[in-house]
């Protein structure tokens, strides 16, 4: 886990080499080599939709978070406990707020874990997600990060939690990845330590979180180019140029 000057709000990883569940004779322990430059390590943030002690969208954030540190990532885990309503409080002007937005533009990456409640996302799901505007200072927080998104239920398994994070990862302009993770009966799923065990649902943790360990590299270089957009180029009065332009060389 990262720490860093005036962050309160990241939670200790407990036992973050301690990987139970996963059988290394099947994983790659470098996923995304070939792919891209792994140094610097990819940043990732992971979130979770629950304040309950024995939450299990946080448990399930946290086997996340193990695998991507094996994995070499540096991860963040945000705890969103004292995070006010939008709007609740004028201009945002909260530190937690202030350090959510830190730590999405430090990201490279995030994964959002949700419980289904009432067959949607909780509200402290989509508070944190609505607490990170689409331009904040000149700076864009999820703007061109990878996402995964995945989700805990009480009942049978379902995905309208992810569907709905998906849509929202849409909407904040991020490249969620096409895997997901939807674990059912979640509180059969972990033991009295809260740790997963080891299960098809733990399986497609791992797969989930291999692959967006893939995607953050493979997109690292390339995610400003990609989310370069006319309409904001427009709007801010950048106009293109291209080498040939630039060096005098087009001639009308």
């Amino acid at each position: 886990m990262t720490d860093g000057p005036g962050f309160e709000r990241l939670r200790h990883l407990a036992d973050p080499d301690l990987l139970p569940a996963l059988d290394p004779a099947y994983a790659h322990r470098v996923p995304a080599l070939g792919l891209g430059p792994l140094d610097p390590r990819p940043r990732i943030l992971l979130l979770y939709g629950s304040l309950r002690e024995r939450s299990y969208s946080r448990l399930v954030i946290e086997e996340a978070a193990r695998l991507l540190q094996h994995f070499g990532c540096e991860t963040r885990i945000f705890d969103p406990r004292d995070l006010p309503l939008p709007d609740q409080v004028e201009n945002d002007d909260h530190p937690a707020v202030a350090e959510l937005r830190a730590h999405s533009i430090w990201s490279e990456g995030q994964i959002w874990c949700s419980p289904e409640r009432h067959g949607q996302i909780t509200g402290i799901m989509k508070t944190q997600i609505d607490h990170l505007p689409l331009a904040y200072q000149g700076m864009r927080p999820t703007q061109g990060r990878t996402l995964a998104v995945m989700q805990v239920s009480a009942g049978s398994q379902s995905f309208n939690s992810v569907n709905t994070l998906r849509i929202l990862g849409r909407w904040m302009r991020m490249f969620t990845i096409p895997n997901q993770s939807s674990v059912a009966k979640a509180y059969l799923e972990f033991d009295e330590n809260g740790r997963m065990k080891p299960s098809s649902y733990y399986d497609r943790i791992v797969d989930v979180v291999e692959e967006l360990v893939r995607f953050t590299v493979l997109l690292r270089p390339h995610a400003d180019q990609l989310v370069d957009r006319y309409s904001e180029r427009k709007d801010s009065d950048q106009p293109v140029a291209t080498p040939v332009e630039a060096a005098g060389l087009a001639k009308s």
